[in-house]
């Protein structure tokens, strides 16, 4: 080497130039060629210098003999971190997304068959992406799913409906609602089911709840849990709720004037686990006192459904076998045993001492003894369907709420009418509100109802053909259309909802809209619709309805510097976010009634002093 290269011992920082060259005038100072052949296995040789020289400058500080080390300032280069560790989980997960990427496409490619069916039959559909377009969407989540619901509804105004997919899936986005009507009600047989997302081995708590449930089992379950959720079980849950509500709006009544701005979200989100945890799993729990409680911590986590949750699903439903392979799971076995153990802990402490409730969990104990051999409910059955409850009330009821709080804090015309018919009802019942008198507000059910129009928690349901079905034309001069089985049905309630068609400015928040319901109104389907229409909707109200009586006898909600007069729904994820959040300011009523209630022990209202 010495012979035929020039200033050995120097190392240019530069790119490979002249002096490596194959045509060089000394071809031999390259070890991996002869002037004519290149050494078969030289890019092996090379990676294995290069892995070795990797290797050994590791933590290390290579120097010539005399010169003493630079002082490099701290940076993640030179902290202690464990590289091979590291190194590791890059290869890892660089293996397991290979592995994903290949078996999505040799999936997506081989299921091919049906993408060009809805062209074929003239029907209006959305544009077939390619395999990376579709992942990267996935990904990068470029819109929120409320947004991108609506775009599918606008594919063709007049259509009854349109054409979609879902990678390898065919999806029928039904536009009319008397069309949706037909298919949800009328003929429920064909498509009773729900796009499943749970495993009844490896994810028992989503796998057995009543919503990932079908056929006999399903029917089975809501006829257990539908008297749950009558009128007459809300009015004994009714004293239940209203001291999670009296007890919350207290708190924010006392709250220091330098911690008054506050993020909705995470407030109502808190008051909805105390009021799940009461009615459902029996327990009292105070999140806004003890914000670390394992109850609030576990149901966080647990309805935690971000990117990895989505993947999760999706490999559900389209790559069950790989789930079972892998033994993947939506919720970790600490959760699954924290949510277990306190189902089991509540019914031997009520059935050791005679204790009885008014709640989800008494009224599933109580069935127990009523069950024919063969259909006998166990602690997992009780914990799954209390766990569901649980984790639509944590998001969707507090979401709700949020949008609620928010529309009522930037219209003040709004909050003045709704103080002003709380004070009235205050005044009627002496400080001392009932269920009936709470459930008969003509304003304020005005204004949550309309919140639900305008923001309905959930932005679309969706319907499992079970067999196959023929649908009527979707325009005059194309055939009806057979739905085969496994198709389905996306009922697009945002886009419905805002659609001008049905709902006059519909960008505008307009709670006497709600005073005189017309035709136009078969398009209102915030908890959906039919036998699968969501069961706690009456809860859901309910609990909304009494949190904000006490909140606004109390408080005003006020704008802050951080409150979004334009709502702009953040991106990614099912459910319904505002971007940057819910920021309000809670301050007390100049004016509030005298007679603002408390509760005492009796389970009666007291005026307070």
């Amino acid at each position: 080497m010495n012979l035929v290269s020039a200033d050995v011992g120097r190392i240019d920082h530069m790119p490979f130039d002249d002096r490596s060259a194959v045509d060089v005038k000394h071809p031999w100072c390259n070890v991996f060629c002869h002037p004519n052949k290149y050494l078969a296995g030289r890019s092996s040789a090379n990676f294995v210098i290069d892995r070795t020289i990797y290797s050994a400058s590791v933590g290390a500080n290579m120097l010539p003999l005399g010169r003493k080390p630079r002082k490099v300032p701290h940076t993640i280069a030179n902290s202690d971190i464990d590289t091979n560790f590291h190194t590791f989980i890059m290869e890892y997960w660089t293996i397991v997304l290979s592995i994903v990427a290949v078996i999505l496409a040799i999936y997506y490619y081989s299921s091919r068959k049906d993408s060009n069916v809805f062209q074929k039959h003239g029907i209006p559909h959305v544009k077939e992406y390619f395999l990376l377009e579709r992942i990267w969407k996935l990904f990068i989540r470029p819109k929120s799913f409320a947004d991108m619901i609506k775009e599918m509804y606008n594919v063709h105004s007049d259509a009854k409906y349109i054409g979609a997919f879902d990678f390898t899936r065919l999806i029928v986005v039904i536009r009319d609602p008397e069309l949706i009507k037909f298919v949800a009600i009328k003929h429920f047989d064909a498509f009773p089911d729900h796009l499943f997302f749970g495993n009844e081995t490896q994810d028992p708590l989503f796998g057995t709840n009543l919503l990932a449930l079908r056929g006999d089992k399903w029917r089975d379950i809501r006829t257990l849990l539908s008297p749950a959720f009558t009128a007459s079980k809300m009015r004994t849950m009714f004293q239940l709720i209203s001291e999670c509500a009296v007890n919350f709006s207290e708190y924010l009544l006392n709250v220091p004037s330098d911690k008054r701005v506050m993020e909705m979200k995470d407030i109502f989100t808190r008051y909805s686990n105390d009021v799940i945890a009461s009615c459902a799993f029996g327990i009292d729990v105070d999140s806004m006192r003890n914000p670390e409680n394992d109850f609030y911590m576990f149901g966080k986590k647990a309805s935690n459904f971000g990117m990895f949750a989505l993947i999760k699903i999706l490999m559900y439903q389209h790559m069950p076998s790989l789930i079972r392979l892998f033994n993947i799971k939506l919720i970790d076995d600490r959760t699954n045993a924290f949510f277990v153990n306190l189902v089991a802990d509540t019914i031997r402490i009520r059935e050791e001492k005679g204790i009885t409730r008014p709640d989800v969990i008494q009224l599933l104990m109580d069935s127990r003894s009523k069950r024919e051999p063969g259909r006998e409910l166990t602690i997992l059955n009780i914990t799954s369907q209390a766990f569901i409850f649980f984790i639509a009330g944590f998001d969707s009821s507090s979401t709700l709420m949020s949008f609620v709080a928010h529309e009522i804090a930037i219209n003040p015309d709004i909050q003045e009418k709704l103080q002003n018919e709380i004070d009235k009802i205050l005044e009627d019942t002496n400080g001392k509100p009932s269920y009936e008198a709470i459930n008969g507000m003509k304003y304020l059910n005005a204004v949550i109802n309309e919140a639900l129009r305008k923001y309905p928690v959930q932005p679309m349901t969706d319907r499992v053909c079970v067999k196959d079905f023929e649908l009527p034309s979707t325009l005059p001069n194309v055939k009806p259309y057979l739905v085969k089985e496994g198709t389905i049905l996306f009922i697009p309630i945002y886009a419905l909802q805002h659609d001008p068609k049905y709902f006059p400015e519909p960008d505008k928040f307009k709670p006497e809209r709600f005073f005189d319901k017309g035709d136009n109104f078969n398009a209102y389907y915030p908890f959906g619709l039919g036998p699968r229409m969501c069961i706690g909707n009456r809860f859901a109200l309910f609990e909304t309805r009494v949190m904000l009586f006490h909140l606004l006898a109390r408080c005003q909600l006020k704008p802050c510097e951080k409150t979004s007069t334009s709502v702009k729904f953040q991106k990614g994820g099912f459910s319904m976010r505002m971007k940057g959040g819910f920021w309000l300011s809670i301050v007390p009523r100049e004016n509030a009634h005298p007679t603002v209630v408390k509760t005492n022990q009796s389970g009666q209202f007291q005026i307070s002093k």
